[in-house]
């Protein structure tokens, strides 16, 4: 068989190639006709006059460790956030916690797959993997569940810029809520974040550039989860309404059936055995929180992007980038679903900062970490877009080089098209469970396993290896978390079951 060094690049070097050794893959009877030429073996090969004819894959690796750390986390981190406190309301502290160490070590384990995948075939591009295991369906599928699913992530990030900068807005300029005003209009204001910030970031040429954007957005969450933290210890349970008139009387809980008593004009709840913390609790809702989870780890169309522009890649540098990543956003996650959660309890809504606004809207600490959230989302959208461009690239483009024209026009297509779905979509929690039930099992468990099963031989591991055993443990799980995750959100629709009021 014929020897193949990849280098340090990702790309390999054929050492046959002057000995008249004919070329033979590790796929060897999977192998899919190529209409292309042999497109995928030869981008990495040098042509006839020694160059490798540039392509929109190809960039030269500068991006540091850290930097690298800072993308990676950015990419996992965003608007799920928000909803991981009304996800352990519905699941209790210590199911929570078991289901978040599990997605999370499923998520390091799947990038590991990923990776090896990538250094057998000298392939750095998630399309491309599927192209190698399954030939063209295989990235088509690829390509299609990474645009569905950061598709759904930027417009969910969207949807906490058009519900919470009017928020923000509001308070500063000490006026009533009036949408009638543009400048108070969350449709509006999305669309020029989207055309002022957003879109100049995201017509970077090269994912690392963003790596400084990426670590402060991570330093605003940052303040999100202290802010959180601090104001569980200001906060009391149960916590008063604020009224919609600013006078001195404070309204029951709209959503509550308690009896309150009165005491010097304020209403005060008589009933507090909410403020109780569960460990463990089962309801409707609860069918929501694996998609919420799902989607909160869902970072696998970035990490091969962010490999390919790490400095002096290796598979072990770019699993501890990904392992490191994942930790730091497991601690930060539990850490604000858990202040969260004992700051409100079951009271809590799907999204948090709207549970705040509910007693008092102009609370200077709150109005800081609206603007850090949104600070932080808007500077996330940038890194989500860039993979989905790097797939349809692959669908529709594979043989061109970088293009400026090209590169803008997709980024401005898929901004239109996301600002319209932010615009007409009724419920940021529908955007979790739909996207959270689909693509986010795909990535994180189908793909890659299947992925691993295809392309690493038989010879090298067969089906009854420990690893080999472990993808089809994934594809079982995935495809059973996908089922049963739809069919609860699908039931909970149609029966309209504690479902949450939209436009939050």
């Amino acid at each position: 068989m014929m020897e193949t060094n990849i280098l340090s690049n990702g790309k390999s070097n054929d050492l046959g190639r002057d000995t008249g050794i004919p070329m033979k893959t590790m796929l060897d009877d999977d192998q899919f006709d190529d209409p292309d030429g042999g497109m995928e073996c030869e981008e990495f090969l040098p042509s006839e006059d020694g160059k490798k004819p540039t392509r929109f894959t190809d960039f030269e690796g500068k991006t540091s460790f850290g930097m690298s750390v800072f993308n990676l986390g950015n990419a996992i981190m965003g608007s799920g956030i928000l909803g991981l406190a009304y996800a352990m309301a519905n699941t209790g502290i210590l199911l929570f916690l078991f289901l978040l160490s599990t997605v999370a070590a499923l998520s390091c384990y799947s990038i590991h797959m990923l990776l090896k995948c990538s250094g057998i075939v000298g392939i750095r591009a998630y399309e491309q993997l599927g192209y190698r295991a399954f030939g063209t369906p295989g990235k088509m599928a690829a390509g299609m569940a990474i645009t569905l699913q950061n598709i759904g992530a930027m417009s969910s990030y969207l949807y906490i810029v058009k519900s919470e900068l009017p928020l923000v807005i509001q308070t500063f300029l000490k006026t009533e809520a009036n949408p009638d005003l543009w400048y108070l209009n969350g449709n509006y204001l999305v669309i020029m974040v989207s055309g002022g910030i957003i879109l100049p970031l995201a017509l970077m040429k090269q994912l690392g550039y963003l790596g400084y954007s990426s670590g402060f957005s991570l330093s605003c969450m940052v303040f999100f989860l202290i802010s959180v933290s601090f104001k569980k210890f200001q906060i009391p349970c149960p916590f008063e309404e604020y009224s919609a008139n600013h006078t001195a009387t404070l309204l029951s809980l709209n959503a509550s059936n308690h009896i309150h008593e009165y005491s010097n004009g304020v209403a005060l709840e008589s009933d507090d055995s909410h403020c109780i913390p569960r460990m463990f609790t089962m309801n409707t809702q609860t069918a929501y929180t694996i998609p919420i989870l799902a989607f909160a780890f869902v970072c696998h169309p970035e990490v091969l992007p962010i490999y390919t522009e790490l400095r002096n890649p290796t598979q072990e540098k770019m699993q501890k980038v990904s392992n490191l990543s994942i930790l730091i956003m497991y601690t930060m996650y539990f850490l604000a679903a858990l202040f969260g959660y004992l700051t409100f309890y079951d009271k809590v809504e799907p999204e948090l900062l709207h549970t705040y606004n509910r007693i008092d809207p102009d609370d200077t600490l709150i109005l800081c970490v609206r603007v850090a959230v949104l600070t932080a989302v808007t500077l996330t959208v940038p890194i989500v877009l860039f993979p989905v461009r790097r797939a349809i690239q692959h669908m529709l483009f594979p043989n061109k080089s970088f293009n400026w024209l090209r590169h803008i026009g997709i980024a401005l297509t898929l901004l239109i098209m996301i600002n319209l779905m932010v615009i007409f979509a009724p419920n940021i929690l529908d955007i979790f469970g739909v996207i959270g039930a689909t693509s986010a099992p795909c990535l994180i468990f189908i793909f890659p396993a299947s992925f691993y099963i295809r392309i690493v031989s038989r010879e090298d591991e067969p089906m009854t290896s420990f690893h080999k055993i472990m993808a089809v443990i994934f594809i079982a799980m995935g495809v059973s978390f996908m089922v049963m995750s739809l069919s609860f959100i699908i039931m909970d629709w149609t029966t309209g079951t504690n479902r949450v009021a939209g436009g939050h």
